[in-house]
């Protein structure tokens, strides 16, 4: 970190860090989406790129509060049992029971607890704890991931690299993703088939394939074919076939 003018300044890696990321894959995401979740700028110094730590811990405490299914509801010094617990964190109640045995980073400890008629013990935890145990980071089994039903960042930025060159393999597109936003190679890849997936797009040569067909009407299937394979890569016999089923959809 470094201090500029009394504030600190944070890496992208020190966020991540803070913010409970194994990678900072997640954190390069929302900065490639900051126009529409309102991440805070950042400052360039000798070449990499610096963030207030301050200013970037409250919009990324807000930002994990609107995303997350936490219900902020409630008398904050209500103690609740293990049922009550899961309804305000959005878990399952068997997540609070396996936490008893396998208690993850931060989980709070009972302010009491009540033994009952089987012999099993009862804890009772205030939302105020809960509250505090969700807003200091990603809760257990989440880190990385996004809550049911919203989109994935990772996803969306697959479906734009995609649009943009329709006609480059998976992998090509999977590493060049990884190489500008960090993260493995199988993450991006995973994202790329997903992207293709919900645009319902198979095997997006074939969309090519039509486009060229219908910018070329008069032109030989092979002429087609020899042009998509100089620009694309792949061979003419490919680009023939994928010409083929191009037709048949069309």
């Amino acid at each position: 970190m470094k201090t500029i003018e009394g504030r600190l300044f944070a890496t992208r890696a020190e966020l991540s860090e803070r913010a409970g990321y194994k990678g900072d894959a997640t954190l390069r995401a929302l900065w490639a989406d900051r126009e529409d979740n309102g991440h805070p700028p950042a400052r360039r110094i000798d070449r990499a790129l610096y963030w207030d730590l301050e200013e970037w811990e409250r919009w990324f405490s807000g930002y994990q509060r609107q995303r997350s299914r936490v219900d902020y509801s409630g008398n904050p010094d209500e103690e609740l049992p293990p049922a009550g617990q899961a309804k305000v964190l959005g878990v399952d109640v068997s997540a609070i029971s396996h936490y008893r045995d396998n208690p993850p980073p931060g989980w709070p400890a009972p302010v009491r607890t009540e033994e009952l008629e089987s012999g099993r013990v009862r804890e009772y935890r205030t939302r105020r704890q809960l509250w505090e145990y969700a807003a200091a980071g990603p809760r257990a089994g989440t880190a990385g991931r996004k809550p049911a039903g919203e989109p994935d960042p990772k996803v969306d930025l697959a479906a734009k690299a995609l649009a943009a060159a329709p006609a480059r393999k998976a992998g090509e597109v999977a590493a060049a993703l990884a190489e500008r936003y960090g993260g493995g190679l199988s993450t991006w890849k995973a994202a790329v088939t997903e992207a293709r997936k919900q645009t319902g797009v198979a095997d997006p040569r074939v969309e090519v394939a039509a486009r060229a067909l219908a910018a070329r009407p008069g032109r030989k299937v092979y002429e087609v074919a020899a042009d998509l394979a100089e620009q694309h890569g792949w061979s003419v016999k490919t680009w023939k076939q994928i010409l083929a089923e191009a037709r048949k959809r069309g």
